[in-house]
C-alpha cells in the first residue's frame, strides 16, 4: 500500500486504513526479523538520523530498522548542522535530499520538523518533538493489538503530564476508536485548543480529563506512565514532583484497572517516582515488549515511506 503523505509527522495526517496498513506490515515483518529472514527490500538506501535530544530506543530502533531492510544510517547531531543558526532549515532539507533517501529527526520544535518536511524531497519522519511522539504511540498501539487482538473500544488511561506522548495518544484515539483518559492535576492537562483541533477531525473522539487518578484508572485496559519531568523541564522538577505526588502508579492503583489490564511506559522511567518497581517489573507490565516494538513499527514506517526495490 502506498501512503497518501510523503512524511510521517503525526498520526492525524493518515487515515485509519493507512495506519492499519502500517500495523499489518509491522505484524508481518516482526517474526521474519526475529528469524533473520526479513527481505532486503531497501539495499543501498540511506536514512539520515538527526538528534537534538539524547536517545536510546529512538536511535537504536531507527538505525537497526534501516539496516534490517538492507540500507544504512547516518547519526547527525546539532553540533554538525546547527539548524536555524548555522544553516537554514530549507538549505539543510535540500542538501540532505541530494544525499539520502529519508530523514528522521528527534528534536524540540514541531515547527522545525514541519519545515524540513516542507522543503525536503525525501520522506521526513518525526522521531519526537515537544508536541508529539507519533512513532512511540503507534508502536504502543501495536503492542496493545498484540495483547488484546484490537484496541478499538478499549480504555487507555495515561497517568501524568499531558505531554507529547499523551497528545499522540489522543490523536490515536481519534483514529482507532478507543477511549482515552488523562489523569493529571489541574494545569497539566492537554491544552483545550489541541483537544479541539483533534476533535475537529473526528467529533466522536472519546477523551476525558480526570483529576483523580483512582477514578481515571478504574476499569482501564491500558495504564500508561511517563516521567513527570521531561527533557527541557528540569527547572520545574520540584514543582512537578509536588504536583504529581499522588499520581504514582503502584500496586493499589493497578488493582483498580480492569481484568487483564496491562501497564505501559515509554521509558526511560524514574523508578520510585511515577511508577514503583513492583508495577514496572510485575506481571502486567509490557514495557520491554513495547520497547522492542519501536523497532518493528518504525521499520514498517520506513518500508512504506522510503522507496525500495
Amino acid at each position: 500500500m502506498k501512503l497518501s503523505k510523503k512524511d510521517f509527522l503525526s498520526m492525524r495526517d493518515y487515515s485509519r486504513e493507512e495506519l492499519d496498513a502500517i500495523l499489518k506490515l509491522c505484524a508481518e515483518q516482526k517474526p521474519l526479523a526475529r528469524a533473520f529472514r526479513l527481505p532486503q527490500s531497501h539495499p543501498g538506501r540511506v536514512l539520515a538520523c538527526i538528534f537534538h535530544k539524547p536517545s536510546l530506543r529512538t536511535r537504536l530502533s531507527f538505525e537497526i530498522a534501516i539496516r534490517q531492510l538492507g540500507g544504512s544510517s547516518l547519526f547527525i547531531t546539532d553540533a554538525e548542522i546547527k539548524i536555524g543558526s548555522r544553516e537554514a532549515p530549507k538549505d539543510v532539507a535540500k542538501v540532505l535530499s541530494r544525499y539520502v533517501d529519508g530523514i528522521m529527526i528527534r528534536t524540540f520544535d514541531q515547527g522545525l520538523v514541519e519545515d524540513l518536511a516542507r522543503y525536503a524531497d525525501v520522506p521526513v519522519i518525526n522521531g519526537l518533538t515537544d508536541l508529539l511522539h507519533p512513532c512511540q504511540v503507534l508502536g504502543d498501539v501495536f503492542t496493545a493489538v498484540e495483547r488484546f487482538g484490537s484496541i478499538e473500544g478499549k480504555k487507555v488511561v495515561f497517568v501524568g503530564d499531558g505531554n507529547n506522548v499523551a497528545r499522540s495518544w489522543l490523536e490515536a484515539a481519534a483514529k482507532f476508536g478507543f477511549k482515552f483518559v488523562l489523569a493529571a492535576p489541574e494545569g497539566f492537562q492537554i491544552d483545550d485548543s489541541f483537544v479541539a483541533s483533534v476533535r475537529a477531525g473526528r467529533a466522536a473522539t472519546e477523551y476525558e480529563w480526570v483529576a483523580d487518578p483512582r477514578e481515571a484508572v478504574r476499569g482501564a485496559d491500558v495504564v500508561y506512565a511517563d516521567v513527570w519531568t521531561s527533557m527541557g523541564q528540569e527547572a520545574e522538577k520540584e514543582r512537578r514532583l509536588k504536583a504529581f505526588k499522588s499520581y504514582q502508579i503502584n500496586d493499589d492503583l493497578m488493582k483498580l484497572a480492569g481484568r487483564g489490564a496491562i501497564f505501559m511506559h515509554c521509558l526511560p522511567a524514574h523508578r520510585g517516582e511515577e511508577v514503583t518497581d513492583s508495577v514496572i517489573d510485575g506481571p502486567q507490565s509490557v514495557v520491554y515488549e513495547e520497547a522492542e516494538n519501536r523497532l518493528h513499527i518504525q521499520r514498517a514506517i520506513i518500508a512504506l515511506l522510503v522507496p525500495g526495490e
